[in-house]
């Protein structure tokens, strides 16, 4: 009896790196904000406003790693890595792979191109490769030449 597809839409993303980033990113920003009221006389007002911007950009570098994912809908799969948000439709994506050595895994699609699904963090041994069993699941059934 085959195994049964999951539930779509189907979102995975990483939890520790994720819960890291959004910590570290509000820490940094609180900790201006009040760093910059608590500064002594001789700081002025630029002075503030530019610490306060530079741990912003940081925070937000710190965003765009928190927000990575895979996303998987009737439609196609969504991969939203650090710096690209990659749309394809399951015909487009042949195979995913991930071996124990590599960060996150990849995905093999038709045009001869391999991406790193990076939502799927390889270091989370035992949710990765849960989620590489249903993304595999979904490519099989859904994908342009699906097997027996």
């Amino acid at each position: 009896m085959p195994e049964p597809l999951p539930t779509l839409p189907l979102t995975w993303r990483p939890h520790r790196s994720r819960y890291v980033a959004y910590g570290l990113a509000a820490l940094m920003v609180a900790g201006s904000l009040i760093l910059a009221v608590v500064l002594p006389e001789q700081f002025k007002a630029p002075d503030r406003i530019g610490m306060v911007a530079f741990f912003a950009a940081i925070a937000w570098v710190l965003h765009l790693i928190g927000r990575i994912r895979v996303v998987a809908a009737e439609d196609g799969l969504t991969v939203v890595n650090v710096l690209r948000t990659h749309r394809y439709e399951w015909a487009e994506v042949l195979d995913v792979t991930l071996i124990d050595a590599d960060p996150w895994p990849r995905l093999d699609l038709a045009d001869g191109t391999v991406i790193g699904a990076m939502g799927i963090q390889g270091s989370e041994k035992i949710r990765a490769a849960q989620a590489v069993a249903e993304l595999r699941l979904l490519l099989k059934a859904k994908g342009e030449a699906p097997e027996d």
